[in-house]
């Protein structure tokens, strides 16, 4: 038989014991309801468990860090470089005679494209000829002056003529000289005078046909030394304003691409298009890329005050006209604003709000916008 002792403590001695059974089970409540508690108090907090994540195919990448601060990318045109592109013209009136270069055939500095047949060349040539002449009899002249003033049989006086006379024979001798060589000088015969080429390059364009009657000035040829091309574009003011000489532009067409070099930023506004004209160097030595096509050119941009931070386009989401990319926390993922940079393929440069170390989310970060969208919208419940 129990005593009254003991029946007024079982009931005591059964609560302790289920107490202790369910100790543990309430703890791992509270905790879940902390770390809940947690993220409805960080409104940009969305809470999600590894496997979670992985359910929803989101993809954690790092931000990367680099000198790049992206590209600004447009189409732009091969051109012969001005420097290195000469028109070849008749210096005087004539009949083409002969013609030495082909499109597309190679030429050396000083060798001859063409010839003309000229009446003023005979002139000219005649011209050399007849103040050579003088100039010689001026300079014997001279000679036998001198020893006839030496041996004192000559006056002083005798003698400063006859030097002021082939010192002036000289004068026309080079004078005739000169205006041949404007001409272009050679060719053989009297009445015939050489086309030169002015640079060392390629025959890109002919104008003259054997037996054609040219006038002065008329163009023949074009010579380019097709070694180094131009690349032409046109960028807005405030992308200009991002660009210096020496900037790297890389050079794309289907099946070629090359790496180019900025070497002009006008200074000014093209009256017509209200754009920037701007010109790049491109090594054409391998010979594949042609004056006059239209390739898309890619002008490296500098990141300003160091590397540059990049992030996947498809890590970036807009909330309440805020782009913020969301980033991994020991609980989930943050939203976190923002500031975007230039562009360049299938990243975005970050100018602030991340310092290059955070994981974020790339792939499907949608998800994570559409789960912070339910958060906020069910604060209530």
């Amino acid at each position: 038989m129990m005593s009254p002792l003991y029946r007024a403590a079982s009931p005591l001695i059964l609560a302790a014991l289920l107490a202790g059974c369910h100790a543990e089970p309430p703890k791992a409540e509270n905790s879940e309801k902390g770390e809940a508690a947690e993220s409805k108090g960080d409104p940009d907090a969305v809470t999600l468990t590894r496997q979670q994540i992985e359910t929803a195919a989101i993809e954690i990448v790092r931000a990367t860090v680099g000198g790049n601060g992206g590209a600004i990318e447009l189409p732009a045109t091969v051109e012969a470089d001005p420097q290195g592109m000469q028109v070849v013209s008749a210096s005087i009136a004539g009949r083409v005679v002969a013609l030495d270069r082909n499109l597309g055939q190679p030429v050396r500095r000083g060798e001859t494209l063409a010839v003309i047949e000229s009446r003023e060349a005979a002139s000219l040539k005649g011209e050399v000829e007849a103040a050579t002449a003088r100039a010689a009899l001026a300079q014997s002249n001279l000679a036998r002056e001198q020893r006839l003033f030496a041996e004192r049989v000559s006056p002083e006086q005798d003698l400063i003529a006859v030097r002021t006379a082939a010192t002036e024979a000289n004068i026309a001798l080079r004078l005739a000289r000169q205006q041949l060589s404007a001409t272009g000088g050679g060719g053989g015969s009297l009445n015939r005078v050489g086309v030169a080429a002015p640079i060392s390059g390629q025959v890109i364009a002919r104008s003259a046909v054997l037996g054609q009657t040219v006038a002065a000035d008329a163009e023949l040829f074009r010579v380019a030394d097709l070694s180094t091309l131009s690349i032409s574009l046109s960028l807005s003011p405030a992308d200009a304003g991002r660009v210096r000489s020496g900037a790297v532009v890389e050079v794309k067409a289907p099946g070629r691409n090359s790496e180019a070099r900025v070497t002009f930023v006008s200074p000014a506004l093209d009256p017509q298009t209200r754009l920037v004209p701007v010109i790049a160097a491109v090594d054409n030595h391998a010979g594949q890329w042609r004056v006059g096509e239209t390739v898309t050119a890619a002008i490296q941009i500098k990141a300003g005050g160091g590397d540059a931070i990049r992030v996947p386009l498809t890590a970036i989401q807009t909330i309440g006209n805020k782009s913020v990319v969301f980033v991994r926390t020991p609980h989930g993922f943050k939203a976190t604003p923002v500031t975007l940079g230039a562009q360049a393929g299938d990243s975005v440069v970050v100018t602030s709000g991340l310092s290059g170390s955070e994981a974020i989310a790339a792939t499907n970060s949608f998800t994570l916008k559409s789960e912070l969208g339910k958060s906020e919208g069910g604060d209530e419940d």
